[in-house]
């Protein structure tokens, strides 16, 4: 084995040294993970990562296409290659994992253009053991002062064309697409996190960190394992893609590497390459599962509409806020309160109607306030944009305000769009949304307001810097079991987003369907068990957990219920427990402040059985083990609803193995006796 290694860096260094330039190298604190920098005869500024002793990211490039002005892309000279250390371990508010260790050692390349303006451009490398990440920085300097970007020239070309799970990325459009999984010359334009799996069984999430004031990064596979980066330009006439004033930095690059598949789920580098908190005392910021006038809008059984059919009545909100209170919910969500509805606001332009401190008469908003207060829960707002940005923008302080005024601790934001333009003609997802949602966040945080954001940009780990946006959408949930025409999320879907979209940050996917065949839209339900809707609590991480089904769904099965109405949703810690993408997964988390634990556990289409090993309990400690299982005929098909409740008495050591349906899942609850 060491002759191999030796082997493998010897042939490294050879390939390096046939460039004759300089080589700026950095290795991860316990030398897992190696990062050189070099520069080509013709100046043009390249790295390449080695991962165990061997090569996985081979000779890529780095730079821009400018507007107006030569390309960053050659004739520099390397200035400096200053290294560093960094090892801290820090404490999120609230999170999947209560204290996180951030240890890097940074190398930063200082370029210079040796003719010319002199253009400067350092590239700085943050080398973890699970990871790399990496960013531009434009030094302030007289010859580069406004900087247009067209293009990033920032390639990733693996050593081999792996296996690769993705969303398509049409121009700055939704995120909203089932999952891919193809080798990477089959990718095409895609969105990320994009994730890898080599022919050794390395698996590398490709994504990026921070994304602030800059258009969001899509990646281009191509042949042979390429991939390169592609910025969502302003629009579709405008290829401009960015516009930054020096001194000025870009998101970091983001590739998170491991052995396995579950060991993807606890490697938090992309939170790490955000900025502390930025808001002060976030004590106000309370994680909290909610219900409301929500699915029963999916199912038709009421209206976002005014008439008859209304669902944000003031007598209909008056009986969520007591299902809530009865149950121990502290929000309830109201969706279709305020003007702008009843015209087609999701087409261009119909957002434009849309007023956010205006309710329909048939919404008693102070009395709602006042009643909610009473009963102990607070109402979440919602601010349904139809992507007209400019209207929202020219109400927020009222908009906030309002909210404010009214006791609503926390918004729901959309901006649900027909096309791939916003309605002023900019990409969604282009740097002009980002800003946007960046001020969205601000104005919130003001007001000490939580923002759960739908069809939003992506996450990027900015809930370290800013904890009140607290969750988001950002890809195919709940929602779609309801009205997509292809028949909802296939069972594979829950075991896919684990390994891809949640490695980015919490997701609001809205579980907790009990009605599954969904008798008001024959041609949809809900492709899972009841058992793998009670799993998807903790599989699924977000500090905001939906009860999303009709309050009398969870009447008629009490049993089941009491699993939503136990689950945390603020963590200590977080154990993967197995799992394989798209295939199943379990994984294990302990309450904060609590000695309970949970276990969620999912499959796809396919029955299998899964042994959860309870060597992460408490020594000394008994546990009152509630199970609940798909039952013996379950199958997300034939039999959804069937499920079993098993207790039991155990400790550190024992196993509890369930079988899972076809599309099914078990869900368990260990509370400390």
């Amino acid at each position: 084995m060491k002759k191999l290694i030796m082997t493998l860096i010897t042939s490294l260094a050879s390939a390096l040294a046939t460039a004759q330039t300089p080589v700026a190298s950095i290795s991860s604190p316990a030398k897992t993970l190696r990062v050189d920098v070099y520069l080509s005869a013709q100046g043009e500024p390249s790295y390449q990562v080695s991962y165990q002793g061997k090569a996985l990211i081979a000779d890529s490039a780095l730079g821009f296409d400018l507007k107006n002005q030569p390309a960053l892309a050659q004739g520099f000279a390397m200035v400096s290659a200053k290294t560093s250390k960094f090892d801290e371990t820090w404490e999120q508010p609230w999170g999947e994992e209560r204290l996180i260790r951030n240890h890097y050692n940074q190398l930063r390349v200082a370029l210079r253009e040796e003719t010319g303006s002199r253009r400067k451009l350092d590239v700085v490398f943050r080398v973890y053991d699970q990871g790399v990440g990496f960013r531009y920085e434009f030094p302030k300097q007289d010859a580069l002062t406004h900087i247009e970007i067209l293009r990033e020239l920032t390639e990733f070309n693996f050593t081999a064309d792996h296996n690769a799970w993705w969303t398509p990325g049409q121009a700055g459009n939704q995120y909203e697409y089932l999952y891919q999984q193809t080798p990477i010359s089959k990718m095409g334009l895609v969105h990320t996190p994009v994730t890898l799996k080599t022919a050794e069984g390395v698996y590398v999430a490709l994504h990026e960190a921070a994304l602030h004031n800059y258009s969001t990064m899509n990646v281009t596979g191509a042949a042979d394992g390429k991939i390169s980066a592609t910025l969502v330009p302003s629009s579709k006439n405008q290829p401009l893609a960015v516009t930054l004033q020096a001194p000025a930095g870009t998101p970091w690059r983001t590739l998170q590497i491991e052995n396995s598949a579950t060991a993807l789920i606890t490697n938090y580098l992309t939170l790490n390459l955000n900025e502390p908190n930025k808001l002060g005392d976030v004590s106000w910021i309370k994680p909290a599962k909610y219900v409301g006038i929500w699915w029963e809008l999916h199912l038709e059984k009421a209206s976002w509409k005014s008439g008859p059919t209304h669902g944000a009545t003031t007598a209909n909100t008056k009986k969520y806020i007591d299902f809530a209170a009865q149950n121990g919910f502290a929000g309830v969500l109201v969706e279709g309160w305020n003007k702008g509805w009843d015209g087609e606001w999701w087409k261009p332009g119909g957002g434009n109607a849309f007023n956010f401190y205006t309710p329909t008469p048939d919404y008693d908003v102070k009395e709602l306030a006042r009643y909610a207060k009473e009963k102990g829960v607070y109402i979440i707002g919602h601010h349904e944009t139809g992507a007209a940005i400019e209207n929202y923008e020219s109400q927020l302080d009222d908009a906030f305000k309002f909210l404010s005024a009214h006791g609503m601790r926390a918004v729901k934001t959309g901006y649900v769009e027909t096309g791939e333009e916003l309605v002023n003609g900019l990409y969604h997802h282009g740097q002009f949304y980002v800003q946007h949602a960046q001020r969205v966040i601000d104005k919130a945080a003001q007001h000490r307001i939580a923002v759960v954001a739908h069809e939003t940009v992506k996450d990027t780990g900015e809930r370290r810097t800013y904890p009140n946006i607290i969750s988001r959408e950002v890809a195919r949930g709940q929602e779609y079991d309801a009205w997509s025409v292809d028949g909802g999320n296939p069972p594979n879907h829950t075991a896919i987003l684990p390994f891809t979209r949640l490695l980015s940050g919490p997701m609001d996917f809205t579980p907790g369907a009990f009605e599954l065949t969904l008798p008001s839209r024959p041609n949809n339900q809900v492709n899972t068990t009841l058992a793998k809707q009670l799993a998807l609590y903790v599989v699924i991480y977000s500090p905001v957990q939906m009860a999303s089904d009709l309050p009398e769904h969870y009447e008629a099965h009490p049993d089941a219920f009491q699993f939503i109405k136990d689950v945390a949703v603020d963590w200590e810690t977080t154990k993967p427990l197995a799992g394989e993408i798209g295939e199943y997964i379990a994984v294990a988390r302990k309450a904060r402040k609590s000695d309970n634990w949970f276990v969620g556990a999912l499959t796809n289409e396919q029955a299998r059985s899964v042994t959860v090993k309870l060597d992460f309990l408490d020594a000394g400690k008994k546990y009152l083990a509630r199970i609940y299982k798909d039952g013996a005929t379950a199958s997300f098909k034939t039999n959804p609803g069937s499920y079993e409740i098993e207790e039991r008495v155990v400790n550190l050591g024992d196993e509890i193995t369930v079988k899972l349906a076809p599309g099914g899942g078990c869900a368990i609850s260990l509370i400390v006796q």
